[in-house]
């Protein structure tokens, strides 16, 4: 990937600022700017230039692999205003086949399995079979699990 330049980088931050999303602005560096550059190299830039994403409330797709059931089993909400407490460990020796691993306890004390495979899909399989962590807490754990994997250097 080559160095973006000024106005390029200007022209991000300005599509980060208006509250675009991370594929948002993917589809812009593509189109406005004629460059080619994956997910997550787009969520690479965006943190090199240490801008903040806007948060909108809008239904997403957790990234996870939960046992399938035949029905889908109610999860309890973290009441407003409570803190979720999800904490994320990484495994210090990774499981075979994955490049990294750990576990995940989630705020309702819930623990759950992550992995990174080879081609870096992550995974999730929660120990309860048919546990489905909340909204909330997907985003935590995704968001501790990309501090936790930059401190330990992945």
């Amino acid at each position: 990937m080559r160095e973006l330049t000024k106005e390029q980088i200007s022209k991000v931050s300005q599509w980060v600022a208006e509250g675009a999303s991370l594929s948002v602005i993917q589809g812009k560096i593509s189109t406005e700017l004629g460059l080619s550059m994956t997910f997550l190299d787009v969520r690479f830039l965006v943190d090199d230039l240490n801008l903040t994403l806007q948060e909108k409330e809008e239904p997403k797709k957790p990234e996870e692999v939960v046992a399938a059931t035949d029905e889908a089993l109610p999860t309890e909400a973290v009441p407003a205003g409570a803190a979720a407490s999800v904490r994320v460990e990484v495994d210090t020796i990774c499981r075979p086949g994955t490049m990294v691993s750990g576990n995940v306890t989630f705020s309702d004390n819930q623990k759950a399995d992550w992995y990174l495979d080879m081609e870096g899909r992550p995974g999730l399989v929660p120990r309860t079979q048919g546990y489905r962590p909340t909204q909330t807490d997907i985003m935590d754990f995704q968001q501790k699990l990309d501090a936790t994997l930059r401190q330990s250097g992945y």
